[in-house]
């Protein structure tokens, strides 16, 4: 009898202080609302000037972009200007600029036997060539461009990234 109740009281003591230690042992989920608090170094509080210059950094602005100046490049570079290219008349663009033909039949203009990328299409357009509407034109290099169909009344307009000169066309 004395046996028994010596099993009893260790199994009373056992589960006692099984259930005192796991009352006061912090569950996972616990932990870590405990260090995911507000303000904390997982999740610290930041303002919208800290954001913005973030923001500016990655984009080079040094502004945050307020008045569309960058340390590299000029705005002129960066933004997107709708050209009108009469008849008689060419586009031609600086190194690294980009196009894209929103209306009128253009053809390439290259003075060396090298063209022009249309990425749309992953293809070499060559002087001279059809350029498709709507597709991106990547001027590698400067003095490439874009001139009217022969023919057209109504010339082209096109959608410039990166510098250009609206020139006449030469006369070959």
């Amino acid at each position: 009898m004395l046996k028994q109740k010596a099993m009893i009281l260790v199994a009373v003591v056992a589960i006692s202080a099984g259930i005192a230690i796991g009352t006061q042992w912090p569950t996972r989920a616990e932990g870590e609302a405990a260090q995911a608090a507000p303000g904390s170094v997982d999740d610290p509080v930041v303002t919208k000037s800290y954001v913005d210059g973030k923001i500016a950094g990655l984009t080079g602005s040094n502004n945050g972009g307020k008045d569309g100046s960058t340390q590299e490049g000029t705005k002129e570079a960066e933004s997107v200007k709708i050209v009108n290219v009469s008849p008689g008349q060419m586009l031609i663009a600086k190194d690294g600029s980009e196009a894209v033909v929103r209306a009128g039949k253009a053809v390439a203009y290259s003075p060396d036997s090298n063209g022009i990328a249309d990425v749309t299409d992953g293809t070499d357009i060559k002087s001279g060539s059809r350029v498709l509407n709507n597709h991106l034109i990547l001027f590698p290099r400067g003095g490439r461009g874009l001139m009217p169909e022969s023919g057209q009344k109504n010339g082209l307009t096109v959608m410039v990234t990166g510098g250009y000169e609206i020139k006449d066309q030469i006369q070959e």
